[in-house]
This record gives C-alpha cells, sequence and structure tokens, in this order.
C-alpha cells in the first residue's frame, strides 16, 4: 500500500478516532496480510510419504505437525498420503526460513578432520547446523574379543561386530556433517569406512577412550554403559541420544526388517524408536513401492537401554543367516543408505522435541 494516501487518512481522522481503534484496525490488516498467503498443493503420488513432500519443496522437517493438522481430512490414519488425492502444504514462517538458509549457508564452507573414518573419508564437510546443540552417543555391537553372529557367504566368513561397525562410521559421519557432536563408544582404529562385500574381521576394537574390551558380556557392557554415563553428565542439559547397532542372527529361513527396542519406562525412547521406524517406512515407498516395510517397535528390558542415562535406543540391522537379508548390509550402498536413513530419522525426532 502507498505511504502517502495512508498518512492523510491518519491526519484527517486522528482526532476524531481513539486510539483503540487504529489498534484493532492494524490488528485487522495484519490478520487480512496472514489469510491472502495461499497454501500451496501437491498431488500424492506412488511412493510420496510425508517427510518427502516437505523435503522436496524445501520445508523444514519441524513443519510435519502443520502438514498433518491442515490436512487432517485427507490423511489415511492421520499420517498416510492417499495417491491422487490434493495436500496443502504449510506457510513457511519468514523468520524460521532465513534462519535455515543462514545456518546452511555460514555451515557449508567448513570442513573437520576424524582421523576414525580413515584416509579417504576423514574429511568432514558440515553442510548444515541443523543438529547443533544435538550429542549422540553410538555403540556397534560386541568387538574386541567377541565377533558377535557370525555367517558365511560365498565361503567369506561374516562377522556381526564388523558390519554393524561400519555402519555405525557411516552414521557418525552424516550426524557430525549436520553439526552433532557424536562420540563413537566401540572404536576401531584401524579400520575406518570400508567399501565392498567382505570385512576382514579382527579383534582390536576398544571402548571409549581407550579401554580394552573384556570377553564377558556384563562387564563389556558395563564398561559401555559407564562411558556412556561419564560423557553424559558434562553435556547436561543438551539434547542427548544414545543408539546401540546390531546385526541379528536367527534361522536361515527367518527374513526381518530393521527393527527397534527401547526402555518400557521411557516415552521419548518410544518416540525416537518411532520416528525412526516411521522413516524407514517413507524410504522404501518412496524408493521400493509395493514393497512393503515390516520394522516394528518394542520396549526390552536391555542392560544398555536400562542403564544408560541418555535416552536410547535399540537397533537390529536384520538376520546375519539370511541370504537376502545379508544384502541390506554386506552391499557398501546399503550401508551408506542405512546410516543416512538413521540420521535423517534422528533429525526429524530432534525437530519434533526442539
Amino acid at each position: 500500500m502507498d505511504k502517502k494516501p495512508l498518512l492523510k487518512i491518519e491526519k484527517k481522522f486522528t482526532k476524531i478516532i481513539p486510539a483503540f481503534v487504529f489498534v484493532a484496525l492494524f490488528c485487522l490488516m495484519s490478520s487480512l496480510s496472514v489469510y491472502a498467503q495461499e497454501h500451496k498443493t501437491h498431488v500424492a503420488k506412488s511412493g510420496d510419504g510425508i517427510y518427502s513432500v516437505l523435503r522436496d519443496y524445501g520445508i523444514p522437517l519441524s513443519y510435519i505437525n502443520k502438514f498433518k493438522k491442515i490436512n487432517e481430512d485427507v490423511l489415511a490414519g492421520g499420517n498416510e498420503l492417499q495417491i491422487g488425492k490434493k495436500y496443502k502444504l504449510p506457510l513457511l514462517e519468514q523468520k524460521q526460513a532465513l534462519a535455515e538458509t543462514e545456518k546452511s549457508s555460514t555451515a557449508s564452507k567448513i570442513t573437520k578432520r576424524f582421523p576414525i573414518f580413515g584416509l579417504e573419508h576423514q574429511d568432514v564437510e558440515i553442510v548444515s547446523n541443523e543438529l547443533s546443540g544435538t550429542v549422540y552417543y553410538l555403540v556397534s555391537g560386541h568387538g574386541g574379543p567377541d565377533p558377535g553372529a557370525v555367517s558365511k557367504h560365498n565361503g567369506k566368513e561374516l562377522c556381526e561386530d564388523e558390519y554393524a561397525y561400519d555402519i555405525t562410521l557411516r552414521l557418525a559421519r552424516e550426524l557430525l556433517s549436520m553439526g552433532a557432536v557424536v562420540y563413537m563408544i566401540t572404536r576401531d582404529n584401524d579400520d575406518g569406512i570400508r567399501g565392498g562385500w567382505y570385512l576382514a574381521p579382527d579383534k582390536d576394537e576398544v571402548c571409549y577412550t581407550n579401554l580394552y574390551i573384556p570377553l564377558n558380556q556384563n562387564a563389556r557392557l558395563r564398561q559401555r554403559k559407564d562411558a556412556v554415563n561419564k560423557l553424559y553428565r558434562k553435556y547436561k542439559g543438551r539434547y542427548q541420544r544414545a543408539l546401540i547397532i546390531h546385526v541379528d542372527s536367527r534361522s536361515t529361513r527367518e527374513k526381518i526388517d530393521v527393527f527397534f527396542y527401547y526402555d518400557q519406562r521411557s516415552k521419548a525412547g518410544k518416540k525416537t524408536a518411532l520416528t525412526l521406524r516411521d522413516t524407514f517406512d517413507e524410504k522404501y515407498n518412496h524408493h521400493q513401492p509395493g514393497r512393503g516395510y515390516h520394522g516394528s517397535v518394542t520396549s526390552r528390558n536391555l542392560y544398555m537401554l536400562k542403564y544408560t542415562y541418555p535416552v536410547a535406543t535399540y537397533i537390529e540391522m536384520g538376520n546375519i543367516n539370511h541370504q537376502r537379508d545379508l544384502k541390506r548390509f554386506i552391499i557398501e550402498g546399503n550401508r551408506q543408505a542405512i546410516a543416512k536413513w538413521l540420521a535423517e530419522g534422528l533429525k526429524i525426532d530432534y525437530e519434533s522435541n526442539r
């Protein structure tokens, strides 16, 4: 609106219109300007999920609840998009959009070195500050004298601890790239992120900071719990999560999807586990429409869930004895995809708690 005519109106009527009328008029004009903004829409197609739609339109994932609210009448079960249906996109708040842009542009020029990832992957570009203020404790299963579950593929011995560790390393790198503080509790100073299908086993893993890993299971779990809890005190008040990553061992006939455990006393733990599961569900629907995803979320009375101070999630990647499940973690690209999906799920969890 042109300022000159508005000034003339103010001068003409200031003496006869009380001040509160101007306040009311200003509020009305402001509200009209908000309602003047129209929601953009998206027609759902095969493979679409709420997360992918928000991401494709550059809308922060923290807007997921707003999306659900404005589309509650056309969402199946309150969460799923229906193919062919039209969905409104949340209006982006200007201040938050500007903040996201500034954070991303500021962080994109920073590169940090982490030798634990190996020579090829040790330089990590910090592409955003989306996880700034978060702290993650990553515990890959077994290690040291205990290889965990063991299987064979094409005559090669496959050890759970090696594949769980490689996925955990990749997850750590993804989280660091978004500005998180990350601690690898199970560590191998020789094996960085590795390519190929076959990851040769060894027994030189240590527990943070550089502690020999005992063979006794109770002693090993207590050692890892103590390492996490000591660090937790250092960062008290921040958003903190612990992820315990394993590969399951079952009958050769039993195929399973990635699934999650949480401590039954922890509402936040259940929420994190559900968010991770929903992220995998959305990813499979997007990349493999029609496949279906059957990962579960269940409470378990496991030591690392029960006794670690931060909210913890226990993750099983698949059945090491099932020939199709094997491909989920022996193929390098699949290990990277799992790590990336976990990181995206953790980002959603953080944004929904912020």
